[in-house]
């Protein structure tokens, strides 16, 4: 069943080409993208239970043996990673038909959507550093595009800094590529971790991993590289937003994760606790950011900052439960953040504005959007028992187990200040009344956006309330990245001996 790991790359692939095709016709494009869409949902889901029936799978494309050839793998988090991509991405594209205007269409929206997921997909089961630097590039390119269609003058703005910053993190990763190879002479994942186990430098291989968590920390948006995405997020249309907000930081969180648990583990004591001090430093002024703002999509987009420092910290605690929080907050998030931000779209629709001075009255008026806006905002500031609950529960009862009290603190205050933002957006929009001299707009198709945003909110539910499965699931993505002979095994070979350190 290897070969299905090229499907959530081909289907991007072939959806964007066949939407180029159909240039000429919207309609075309707009059912080319969503068949697209569930295409890849469908073989997301198939490969999900094929990696948790026969465990973890590598493809060789081409027949080149790694470590010389190109390698997709996917384990428990890849490939829950490409099923949560496969689903938010649905969810958007679908809402981007009633609310992206048939301008951006005719600019190929939707062939630069579906090249975004093949890139957010590469990215997930690419088995080599090249490779994921490759992947980042599709990404970036994609994403620009994307920031600057329609052309107005804040998106120009924002994606200057947007492009600008990511090309400074791509130039750090190119260079810690190099010297990597350099000192282990690959850049196969797997191969890595054997010949970085033995390598009679491992000052230099931490003076490296340091490039590395730079060029990874401005794609996750971590403390101090994440000016760049308050200053982007909020000019896209809504849908591109909420893709970006769910999905782009992950891709830089993923990659943290995959390298320092699998490669930069020479010292923890050092590159664990830098981790776990950018970790709560990204929590603080993210929240403090949110509270600061008084545009909804700015609100979120400092959300998502704060967020980030939550995965990072069960990344920097390096336990095998601060592991399984991490993995179960980033799959809560994705699904969550998307959804505000779709929410945010809805509002706006009905109301005509994000600031919160112009909004008002949706409570009275729309009480079925104050419902699917509760749900992930609750979430979001771990309200029990929804998911982001669990995510928070089980990292803070990590942080106890570690005696690491302060992240512990940091954590619980910044919870408390994400629920005050919260009520900030609940009280501006819902709660008050729509202010004199403004009038709610056309309710024109709202019913299309709405369907996906209530799927979204009853995935959340289904999280928090059947959390038990997800925990074991998560449990079991940590126990492999603790352990990664599987991962080497489906790369290399059984035959490829492994350190003791490394054998189970």
């Amino acid at each position: 069943m290897s070969w299905l790991l090229v499907l959530p790359v081909l289907i991007p692939l072939a959806t964007a080409t066949l939407a180029l095709l159909a240039r000429r016709s919207l309609a075309a494009q707009r059912v080319v993208s969503v068949t697209g869409a569930v295409a890849l949902l469908v073989a997301a889901g198939v490969l999900m239970a094929g990696i948790v029936e026969d465990g973890v799978q590598a493809l060789q494309v081409g027949a080149w043996a790694a470590p010389f050839g190109i390698t997709l793998v996917a384990d428990l988090l890849g490939a829950v990673m490409v099923l949560i991509t496969a689903i938010v991405g649905l969810a958007a594209i679908v809402y981007s038909l009633a609310s992206v205007d048939p301008e951006r269409e005719r600019f190929h929206y939707h062939v630069l959507y579906h090249v975004l997921l093949m890139g957010v997909c590469g990215t997930f089961l690419t088995g080599d550093l090249f490779n994921l630097y490759v992947w980042f590039e599709v990404l970036l390119i994609s994403s620009f595009v994307l920031l600057v269609l329609g052309n107005e003058r804040a998106q120009v703005r924002g994606a200057v800094v947007y492009v600008f910053v990511n090309l400074v993190g791509s130039l750090c990763f190119l260079a810690a590529i190099g010297m990597l190879y350099g000192i282990a002479g690959t850049l196969n994942f797997a191969d890595l971790a054997l010949r970085l186990a033995e390598t009679d430098a491992p000052g230099l291989v931490t003076a490296v991993s340091m490039l590395f968590l730079i060029a990874f920390g401005i794609k996750a948006a971590v403390f101090p590289l994440f000016f760049w995405l308050p200053a982007s997020y909020h000019t896209p249309p809504i849908a591109v937003a909420a893709i970006f907000a769910g999905l782009l930081t992950k891709v830089g969180v993923y990659a943290l994760i995959r390298t320092f648990t699998l490669l930069f583990t020479q010292d923890i004591g050092w590159t664990h606790t830098i981790l776990l001090w950018v970790a709560g430093l990204t929590m603080v002024t993210g929240v403090l950011g949110a509270a600061s703002q008084s545009d909804v999509r700015k609100i979120l987009s400092f959300h998502i900052v704060s967020q980030i420092g939550y995965m990072v910290m069960g990344l920097a605690l390096f336990t095998p439960l601060a592991l399984v929080g991490a993995v179960f907050y980033i799959v809560h998030h994705i699904i969550v953040k998307a959804n505000l931000f779709l929410v945010a779209g809805l509002a706006e629709r009905l109301v005509g504005s994000f600031e919160l001075d112009n909004l008002g009255g949706l409570y009275r008026a729309h009480p079925w959007l104050a419902v699917l806006f509760i749900v992930p905002a609750f979430s979001l500031a771990g309200f029990p028992p929804l998911s982001g609950f669990w995510a928070k529960l089980i990292l803070i009862k990590a942080g106890l187990d570690a005696q690491a009290w302060g992240i512990v603190a940091v954590a619980l205050v910044v919870g408390v200040l994400t629920l005050f933002s919260m009520t900030k957006i609940w009280n501006g929009a819902f709660w008050k009344p729509l202010a004199d001299g403004l009038a709610p707009r056309s309710a024109r198709g709202v019913v299309l956006m709405a369907s996906p945003v209530a799927a979204l909110a009853v995935l959340t539910l289904v999280i928090g309330l059947w959390a038990e499965p997800f925990f074991a699931f998560a449990t079991d993505a940590a126990a492999a990245l603790l352990d990664p002979a599987a991962y080497i095994d489906a790369v290399l070979g059984e035959s490829a001996g492994l350190p003791s350190h490394l054998s189970p």
